[in-house]
């Protein structure tokens, strides 16, 4: 079995890798990082089948509900998890909103895409 494959769009801190990414390859999945808006059009455009995408709704140079409408021109139905502080809003136009950095709550969240995904797939054939 494959296993599942997400971009995580983070941002960039000199000298580290996204504690984000560490914590969902702990978990298993696989994870290709853009640490900017571009970058993650960019590499969504390269890689359109991933799993789904899991966004920072802080990211600079563009906001959030712009960079998942340009996500969702290049693959109309990928799921969008975006993460956000503690009491922000969800972006609009995303799977689901996860309120805090609450790593349980993430994992739990991309683990009912891939469930949802793995159901999709058997019932095509």
């Amino acid at each position: 079995m494959i296993r599942p494959c997400f971009l995580v769009i983070d941002k960039q801190y000199p000298g580290n890798i996204s504690t984000r990414k560490l914590v969902i390859e702990t978990a298993m999945l696989n994870v290709v990082t853009a640490y900017g808006a571009e970058e993650a059009i960019e590499t969504l455009a390269r890689f359109p089948n991933m799993d789904g995408v899991v966004l920072d709704t802080e990211m600079p140079g563009m906001s959030c509900r712009e960079l998942i409408d340009r996500l969702r021109a290049i693959r109309r139905e990928i799921p969008i998890i975006t993460v956000s502080p503690s009491g922000y809003e969800a972006c609009g136009g995303e799977q689901c909103h996860v309120s805090g950095f609450d790593p349980q709550d993430l994992l739990e969240q991309m683990q009912k895409i891939c469930s949802k995904r793995t159901r999709e797939q058997a019932e095509q054939g």
